[in-house]
């Protein structure tokens, strides 16, 4: 199940998104995948379309999404020389004494939510997706 977001802000569908990581990053996409446990699986993906910019840890934990301060706003935008149509800022703890602010500029942000694999299971049930860097054996 997947849904397009405005960019004023997200709105995460319920669940225990605590634990957050970069699961995919190329020219192209951002993939920050979440959970409860990221050891097993993930339940949900913010997927960003052509990252503009993007400044976050690789891994972080229990975000707090917000709207984009004036000053983010306008900091991408100059950057960028345009205003970017998704534009998502958050506070998370990364591990230091402080929870540091997070910015992501894309295109178009979609909101993906299903059970990704992150390791390889020969009895997974048809149509149950792995995440990127999961490989078969042998392969």
């Amino acid at each position: 199940m997947s849904t397009v977001q405005p960019p004023a802000g997200i709105r995460l569908p319920e669940g225990n998104w605590w634990d957050w990581d970069v699961v995919a990053w190329d020219p192209g996409q951002l993939r920050l995948a979440a959970g409860h446990d990221l050891s097993y699986s993930h339940g949900l993906e913010l997927v960003f379309d052509d990252p503009l910019f993007v400044s976050c840890p690789s891994s972080f934990y229990d975000p707090t999404f917000r709207a984009p301060s004036t000053d983010e706003l306008r900091r991408v935008s100059r950057q960028l020389g345009e205003e970017p149509p998704v534009v998502v800022a958050f506070e998370a703890d990364a591990g230091g004494q402080e929870n540091i602010s997070c910015l992501i500029a894309a295109e178009r942000l979609e909101i993906v939510r299903e059970t990704v694999l992150r390791y390889w299971r020969e009895d997974a049930a048809p149509g149950l997706r792995f995440a990127p860097r999961v490989r078969p054996p042998g392969r």
